[in-house]
């Protein structure tokens, strides 16, 4: 819900008050785009993304709550003055052709990147834009389940990151991907629209790839991938069959693919990869996954007691039972598949709230409205586990 930044609002981080975060909005730094006040102001108040609207003041997300701003309403001659001259021929070719455009933005001297949203709506600019961390963080910064360092070794195959916008699945890959950097003589390809976490090279070298700027297109950037010698590639959104297919065809010719999806788990991950393809295809499709899909770690985003956001993880590792599952379209099993084999590393979200309330990290009742059964959540808290069904 909407609120006003208020000096005297505990959310306000740092107990930044409304007067000092407007100071950036009329301040940049010598020959620093005019738009550079806003994103300043954003980093200022560690705010996670900025709203943009004409007839409204700025607004920021601030602990997952938007906030206004005191500043006053933009204009779309405020927009235009900021946007249009930083926007690069193409990507304005591509505002005015389909209505909207997505590219990376950096602040400064690599002092921070924001992933940003530019798009029309009644015929006028709005834009929304994500803050992105320029430090990669380790597995431990993020609080994530021990299994997930191991699917890091994989030699080939894929690995499905999968949310909805805003859970945090750039950011779980990206530690991944260092993970593999920091230990590997290896080639690390990412493609990606936009680049949000910028790599540095470490044991591995890496190439990262942006469509629009260093691609056409999706299908062309992932057609070259396989013939530049990748031992490890990201697609930065499976969202579409040829998407798709590429990834597929990647990882069956020995490459490690890591990927994202917008899905709340990991059965709804297989259905809406299904749905990509006409009905005839799923067959084929389910053969696919069930010999190429290594695992997928569904991810959402809740508000933490220690830190602001706190990420919840759902992990299915592709055993083979669960292989069976995928190849028989049993996908209603595959939950209970994932409770059976907690001693492979798997964990559903009921576990994973119920080991961040014993943590410390979360509120109960937190836990207990992300909970997809907050029954089961409070037995689980009691020490009561329930005995999955038998699905073999």
């Amino acid at each position: 819900m909407a609120a006003n930044l208020d000096p005297n609002d505990d959310d306000v981080i740092d107990d930044v008050t409304t007067a000092e975060a407007a100071e950036p909005v009329i301040t940049t730094k010598p020959k620093e785009p005019e738009v550079n006040k806003l994103f300043r102001m954003v980093m200022k108040l560690e705010a996670s993304d900025l709203h943009l609207k004409v007839g409204q003041a700025p607004m920021v997300r601030l602990r997952g709550d938007i906030r206004r701003t005191d500043m006053k309403p933009l204009t779309q001659e405020d927009m235009e003055r900021y946007f249009y001259p930083i926007l690069k021929p193409a990507h304005r070719e591509i505002l005015e052709k389909e209505g909207g455009v997505d590219f990376s933005w950096v602040v400064g001297n690599d002092e921070c990147r924001f992933r940003v949203s530019l798009f029309k709506q009644r015929g006028r600019l709005s834009l929304v834009s994500r803050r992105v961390n320029n430090h990669i963080p380790s597995f431990k910064d993020l609080g994530l389940p021990d299994s997930i360092e191991g699917l890091c070794h994989y030699s080939e195959g894929m690995v499905i990151l999968a949310g909805v916008t805003g859970s945090g699945k750039s950011t779980t890959i990206a530690a991944m991907l260092d993970y593999v950097n920091e230990r590997e003589p290896l080639h690390i390809l990412t493609v990606e629209d936009p680049i949000e976490f910028t790599f540095t090279d470490k044991k591995s070298y890496i190439n990262q790839r942006e469509i629009g700027l260093d691609s056409k297109d999706w299908h062309k950037a992932l057609k070259d991938a396989v013939r530049q010698d990748p031992d490890v590639i990201l697609v930065g959104e499976l969202r579409d069959i040829e998407t798709f297919e590429a990834a597929v065809h990647a990882a069956e010719t020995g490459h490690l693919v890591f990927g994202t999806i917008h899905a709340s788990s990991a059965a709804t991950t297989i259905n809406r990869i299904l749905d990509l393809f006409p009905p005839e295809k799923h067959g084929a499709i389910r053969q696919a996954l069930a010999n190429n899909l290594k695992a997928i770690v569904a991810q959402k985003l809740v508000k933490g007691l220690k830190k602001g956001r706190v990420p919840t993880n759902e992990v299915m590792i592709v055993n083979a039972t669960i292989r069976k599952l995928i190849a028989e379209g049993r996908d209603h099993q595959i939950l209970d598949a994932i409770r059976i084999g907690i001693q492979e590393g798997m964990m559903d979200f009921t576990e994973n709230l119920k080991n961040l309330v014993e943590g410390g990290h979360i509120d109960k009742s937190v836990a207990l409205e992300y909970a997809p059964s907050p029954e089961q959540l409070k037995m689980a808290l009691k020490g009561i586990r329930v005995a999955a069904p038998g699905i073999l």
